[in-house]
């Protein structure tokens, strides 16, 4: 498993979603009203197998997405 951290400056709307190489959703981890400041989420990714993978997070008009490497 692993932790994601975010900051968030008001509450608002947040959703996070991990997608495989392929761009395919894996999990949808957070779609729901978050409070401000720093938050945290946690994936287990226990039955994922081992690769790239990317998370996508938006929250108004920010979107960000990263990479993450899944190593078993």
């Amino acid at each position: 498993s692993t932790t994601i951290n975010y900051d968030l400056s008001s509450e608002s709307l947040v959703n996070i979603a991990v997608y495989d190489a392929l761009g395919r959703l894996v999990t949808e981890l957070v779609n729901d009203v978050q409070p401000g400041g720093t938050n945290s989420i946690t994936w287990n990714a226990a039955d994922q197998a081992s690769g790239a993978y990317f998370v996508r997070m938006t929250s108004g008009n920010y979107t960000s997405t990263q990479k993450l490497m899944l190593v078993k």
